[in-house]
């Protein structure tokens, strides 16, 4: 379904199946929610800044970030700390904030809005309408100042390259960097928590991972498909009448793909409840399918696949100071944890 252009993404369209009734309409920018040609349009914009190969130099700088904070975690002899808030929130967010040219002093600000934005059961569309518009105000006015002053980083290059020359508006260009934003750091440091909770739930899995750290890429893809964080699902709106899977699907009406079940799909996947960090994950649905793939996925691999061996490696007796079923579940759009307190 999520390849077939008969299913729009467009949610301008009446009945496109909407993540809460209490959402601000979509903004320029948004492409995940548009169809050809200006989806396209807008997510070539972005293309060259995640190539396999630019991604790629970015990893001694990842290397890098992790082994900062995980000094500040330790530092004066610590054996204990919050991993959201010490760790998996700020790798991505120093990431996405280098590669977009966002100050990360302004992290605080920045994590603020996101959260009101994303909380889509708060049932508080005033409050996620202003975060949104003091988060766009706030890069609109990056935007302004990298297009008088460029520098070396994204939002300088869609001021130079894109706005300067018409290929999009500085409204479209604020909301592709807000969605870059949010996308880059929220789903990463939403995976990581629970990826850590998961490992030490299994502790054989990770002795496996010690044992051979030649298998921590597969093991990112099976925590991937294992997790699948963005569970609220890909949403579409049928064009024309669709038979799929034994199913009249009618023009007009909306359909949402469950991304969680299709990665636990016993036809596809043996044993699909089973955690295995040797398992062929080959066509897992974690960053979606078809023109909407997610375009950061190499990022947010590179990511995990540098964040955790890293952090297992610096803490080896890190261990859960909580039971994980007492855990605080965030509320967010991705699926996630509120805190991690753990030892080591």
């Amino acid at each position: 379904m999520l390849a077939d252009p008969r299913f729009s993404a467009d949610a301008t369209r009446e009945g496109f199946p909407g993540l809460s009734p209490f959402a601000p309409p979509r903004g320029p920018g948004q492409f995940f929610v548009m169809d050809p040609p200006d989806h396209t349009r807008l997510r070539r914009t972005l293309i060259p800044d995640f190539t396999f190969r630019r991604i790629e130099r970015l990893r001694p700088a990842i290397v890098a970030v992790c082994a900062d904070l995980l000094d500040t975690m330790t530092a004066d002899g610590a054996t204990e700390a919050d991993l959201v808030a010490a760790y998996a929130l700020p790798q991505p967010t120093r990431v996405i904030c280098a590669l977009l040219g966002v100050p990360y002093d302004d992290h605080g600000f920045l994590h603020q809005q996101v959260r009101v934005l994303t909380d889509f059961a708060s049932g508080r569309r005033d409050l996620m309408t202003a975060a949104r518009q003091a988060l766009y105000g706030y890069l609109g006015e990056l935007l302004a100042a990298r297009t008088r002053e460029p520098a070396d980083d994204l939002v300088s290059r869609l001021a130079t390259e894109r706005v300067a020359t018409g290929e999009i508006s500085p409204e479209e260009a604020v909301g592709v960097a807000a969605l870059l934003l949010i996308a880059g750091h929220e789903t990463t440091a939403t995976m990581f928590p629970l990826a850590v909770v998961t490992l030490l739930r299994h502790p054989e899995q990770l002795a496996a991972l010690r044992a051979d750290a030649g298998l921590w890429p597969s093991a990112v893809e099976e925590l991937l498909r294992y997790l699948t964080v963005a569970h609220q699902g890909m949403r579409r709106i049928a064009t024309e009448d669709v038979e799929l899977g034994g199913v009249r699907i009618r023009s007009g009406e909306g359909v949402i793909v469950a991304l969680q079940a299709a990665n636990r799909d016993p036809s596809v996947y043996e044993d699909p409840d089973t955690f295995d960090v040797r398992r062929d994950t080959s066509g897992q649905l974690a960053f979606g399918h078809g023109l909407h793939q997610c375009v950061g996925q190499s990022l947010a691999r590179a990511e995990l696949q540098i964040g955790l061996p890293v952090l297992f490696d610096r803490l080896p007796g890190l261990k859960l100071a909580a039971p994980a079923e007492e855990l605080p579940v965030s509320r967010s759009a991705i699926h996630g944890l509120g805190a991690l307190p753990v030892t080591w």
